[in-house]
């Protein structure tokens, strides 16, 4: 980051108190992608390329519609203060660095130059680099409403998600009481964010599990060249845009006067479910093309469903063979659900029997987990590529509105008193 001049926000002295910290976070209103533009005989760079920042505050989150960066960085913590005001301070310390590192800007007085005697304030790695459109995202797990007094403050639509067929679940790599998305596109961006997050929880909550992605698998920018999962098909054709607003409102944000009646707090959030999918993906070089094909129910250059010539062609279901995942997963076959998707590939080394351990890491923002993704993977007990991917991580979270303006800080809506 390569500002460090001071603005309102803590300082080394009281960061100090958070253990010292640094941290990058962001959150943005919800938009396409800024395409290049001509001037002259000159194109100007897009905002990924330019390493733009983006804005903070806003009615919802950043990191759900906002243009889906490169890179991911995921964490899920879990509490280990039982002092509800020493949690509430920790929010909003991450608050208050999340408003610089947006910016391109280090937490407090920086990584160098401050007291000698104490740890510096930022831990320094993102030191010249853009902000890279870093936007973080918060989630409350289900977990999370059995610690402060807040069990009558969970809301209705955070289930604790059932047992699917074919699941194989972690508990290593599931649940946590919270969450933050880091979505940037430099990672040593996304992954500073993580870090400083961490530092600043110190003694008050406690990583329980993390996962990097690289190559989102979904776009919420249609505009653009659809993305391709590691299975090599485009992923995400669909999916919900940034700028569909009228599609936002119906199917991922939360409407207090509909959807929050139990839980008002929630008003402009959304829920997020998070699934670390495994591919088996040497299984699957191994298969011929037209079953690939069969599988997915697009071909695998154009992205075009069975028997159209387009990718945005509308899909013909009966057309697909009845276990094909996309006339499983299409929304005219569960009643209408739909999901804004957000997913990214991963690899982690090898499973230690010479196999990649590869796969997808699922995000899925929705308004009502229950008609959304449940509904949805209910339908895809039967969706031929079971036979090469298994469920292996999961999680779900109530993640709140965005932070408001200046004064307001993650998680105020549920943590004030007037709330």
């Amino acid at each position: 980051m390569t500002d460090t001049a001071k603005d309102p926000a803590p300082s080394r002295r009281a960061l100090i108190g958070w253990g010292g910290a640094g941290l990058a976070l962001g959150a943005a209103a919800a938009g396409g992608a800024v395409a290049m533009t001509r001037t002259g005989d000159d194109i100007e760079p897009t905002a990924a390329e330019a390493g733009a920042a983006v804005e903070f505050h806003g009615t919802h989150q950043a990191g759900i519609a906002t243009p889906v960066q490169d890179r991911l960085h995921f964490a899920a913590f879990d509490v280990t203060t039982e002092d509800r005001a020493e949690f509430v301070q920790m929010l909003k310390d991450w608050t208050a660095a999340a408003r610089r590192m947006t910016a391109g800007k280090a937490v407090g007085e920086g990584a160098y130059g401050g007291l000698a005697e104490a740890p510096p304030d930022d831990t320094g790695e993102a030191l010249g680099l853009k902000p890279s459109r870093l936007t973080l995202t918060i989630g409350f797990g289900p977990s999370l409403f059995g610690k402060f007094d807040l069990a009558d403050q969970r809301p209705e639509a955070l289930v604790d998600l059932p047992q699917f067929a074919g699941d194989n679940l972690d508990r290593n790599r599931s649940g946590g009481d919270l969450c933050v998305q880091a979505c940037a596109d430099d990672p040593q961006v996304a992954v500073h964010a993580i870090r400083n997050l961490a530092r600043i929880g110190f003694g008050k909550v406690v990583i329980k599990w993390s996962q990097l992605g690289f190559g989102k698998t979904s776009s919420t920018t249609p505009d653009a060249q659809t993305p391709r999962n590691l299975l090599g098909f485009k992923d995400g054709t669909r999916n919900i845009a940034g700028t569909e607003t009228d599609r936002l409102k119906k199917f991922v944000w939360v409407d207090s006067a509909k959807e929050a009646k139990d839980a008002p707090w929630m008003n402009g959030g959304s829920y997020l479910v998070a699934r670390r999918i495994r591919m088996h993906i040497e299984t699957w070089d191994r298969t011929s093309l037209q079953e690939q094909e069969d599988i997915i129910g697009r071909d695998k250059g154009e992205g075009a469903p069975v028997g159209k010539a387009k990718e945005r062609d509308k899909p013909f279901l009966p057309a697909m063979k009845p276990d094909a995942h996309v006339r499983l997963a299409h929304p005219d076959s569960n009643h209408g659900a739909t999901i804004l998707r957000r997913g990214y590939s991963f690899t982690d080394g090898t499973d230690g029997l010479g196999r990649l351990e590869a796969g997808l890491f699922f995000l899925a923002y929705q308004k009502d987990v229950r008609e959304g993704f449940i509904r949805i993977q209910r339908h895809l007990a039967t969706d031929a590529l079971n036979e090469y991917i298994q469920h292996v991580g999961s999680a779900v979270f109530a993640v709140p509105p965005g932070v408001r303006d200046k004064d307001d800080w993650w998680g105020s809506t549920l943590f004030s008193k007037e709330a």
